[in-house]
């Protein structure tokens, strides 16, 4: 079935339960209250600290924006781009999207106007809905995207380029419009997270989504009274997808917008949180604040935080160990995925496999997992090889880019470009991406492994290692290292603790700065690249 019956559901069976909570800490950061307090006594709706909607009232505003975009003569498979923060709108706006029949389009809120303009062309997007702090990037190139005939715009004092949506939806019907639609029927269109070059546009149907939801509840268990903890940007399957656990269950969820450890913490502990996904910048931070005495845990109610779980990302095992000394009590998940696999759980440790911490897993629920050499031959155990992906998850297409597809779609598999291996427990292990490795005298180099082995240094926060230019061995690697607060490190220690290393896997270049990652937690190697190698290598990288 389609994945708008579960929020019909919902409303039906659960309609006067809370399911949306948005919750904006930096305006009631000094309040002397509770958070929920804060939002009973505050006057001014515009600057509400805390919001929440029942499951019935989401519902009726995702078919009040469906019969917006009926009336407006978007028809079944248009698309409608989305460019918004976190906020109570998101969700009703998707699913208002998939009630009509039209393809849901996120959008990175990091984009600049141009990469906006490229994504809506290469989507072929028929409306955009954005928010109030991209106005000045789309009034950059609102007279460029001929293809966009609508514009709605989210919130106070709307553009004179777009309409307002706040004000259009009060007039139309919140029951649900009579739109036939099935698992077949394309949902929605995600981007590549574009860490290797331009994005991709990848397309899905309402049976990935669908699939996504089952996936989420089989590895996490979510039930009624679980409450889970959204911070993660809802453009991106990551945090839409575990979000999905929420929705199939008819829990309660709460979107965070920040990400100060005290605010996670207090978020948990006010709004009873029972499951919380981060990244592991996050997940370092909070540790760190425990450490250095920031933050005391007595202060807040955890003791019904039942899982934490880490995607996005290869997770350190010394975070893990690290994590498990303070909350000793936490169910710990890993998952990996991609957009191109509707986002996590394809691959997932499983919470009863904490044992294999450094393993992202085993085959996830509904999905077969096979690792292949060059000539697509599956390798034998402990061999490395390239991760490959199979189930009713996977992607339909590229949209609009059928050279890219072929390369990655082989007889139903998906071709993930990370490169693999597989324990003799048929545990799997993320060696690094096919494109991220660095090839120095002949000899593969695998970033992930060094970087791993660095943020075990009690002064490192985190750590980039990537491939320079060398004349006479091709590439040489360098680690980026960002220190902890309050830490000081030398080159010489760094080289002392890499002793331990073979030798061709030790850095033959340490520059301490600061790592950058996208929101969703991944490295953003091709800055580092631009930054410390020069546009020449980046090109090259992207070409491997």
């Amino acid at each position: 079935m389609p994945i708008t019956e579960l929020l019909e559901r919902n409303a039906k069976s659960f309609g006067d339960d809370i399911s949306l909570v948005e919750i904006n800490p930096k305006i009631m950061e000094h309040a002397k209250v509770t958070w929920r307090e804060y939002s009973l006594i505050e006057t001014n709706p515009m600057e509400a600290g805390r919001t929440e909607i029942t499951w019935q009232e989401f519902d009726k505003r995702a078919n009040r924006f469906a019969n917006l975009l009926l009336s407006r003569g978007i028809n079944k498979g248009d698309k409608v781009a989305i460019l918004l923060m976190n906020c109570l709108e998101w969700l009703p706006i998707y699913f208002g999207i998939l009630k009509a029949g039209a393809i849901a389009v996120p959008l990175n809120y990091r984009y600049t106007a141009e990469e906006i303009k490229y994504c809506l062309e290469l989507a072929e997007a028929d409306v955009l809905v954005f928010g109030p702090e991209f106005i000045g990037r789309i009034e950059e190139i609102y007279e460029k995207i001929p293809g966009v005939r609508q514009t709605f715009y989210v919130g106070q004092a709307c553009p004179t380029f777009a309409e307002s949506y706040d004000y259009l939806v009060k007039f139309m019907r919140s029951i649900a419009p009579e739109v036939e639609i099935d698992d077949n029927d394309y949902a929605a269109i995600y981007f590549s997270s574009g860490t290797t070059g331009f994005p991709k546009a990848i397309l899905h149907k309402h049976q990935s989504l669908m699939h996504s939801c089952k996936v989420e509840q089989n590895h996490h268990g979510q039930q009624k009274d679980d409450v889970f903890l959204c911070i993660p940007p809802l453009y991106h399957t990551g945090a839409k997808m575990h979000w999905f656990g929420s929705l199939i269950s008819g829990g309660k969820a709460v979107l965070l917008k920040g990400i100060k450890p005290e605010w996670i913490l207090r978020a948990v502990s006010e709004e009873e949180c029972t499951i919380v996904w981060l990244l592991v910048p996050w997940a370092q931070d909070i540790l760190d604040a425990i450490e250095s005495g920031e933050i005391n845990l007595d202060k807040y109610q955890l003791s019904q935080w039942r899982l934490m779980h880490i995607g996005a990302q290869p997770v350190p095992p010394s975070l893990i160990k690290r994590w498990k000394k303070y909350f000793p009590n936490h169910q710990y998940d890993t998952n990996y995925g991609l957009s191109e696999s509707i986002g996590p759980g394809c691959v997932h440790l499983g919470v009863n496999n904490i044992h294999k911490v450094g393993a992202i897993g085993i085959a996830g629920y509904g999905w077969e997992v096979k690792i292949i050499d060059k000539d697509g031959n599956s390798v034998k155990r402990g061999e490395v090889g390239e991760l490959c992906v199979k189930g009713p998850g996977v992607m339909t297409c590229y949209y609009n880019d059928k050279k890219a597809t072929d390369e990655v779609l082989k007889d139903g598999w998906l071709l993930t470009g990370d490169v693999a291996q597989e324990d003799e427990d048929g545990f799997i292990y993320l060696v690094d991406r096919a494109k991220d490795v660095i090839i120095s005298g002949g000899e593969n180099i695998y970033p992930v492994q060094i970087e791993d082995f660095l943020r075990k240094h009690s002064s490192i926060k985190d750590v980039a290692v990537i491939g320079l230019p060398d004349k006479r061995l091709g590439e040489i690697t360098a680690a980026i290292i960002e220190l902890k607060s309050g830490h000081s490190c030398t080159e010489d220690e760094i080289n002392d603790f890499c002793s331990e290393l073979p030798r061709y896997k030790r850095p033959h270049k340490i520059i301490f700065a600061d790592v950058p990652r996208n929101p969703t937690g991944k490295i953003e190697k091709p800055k580092l690249r631009e930054r410390y190698c020069g546009e020449s290598l980046v090109k090259a990288q992207i070409e491997k």
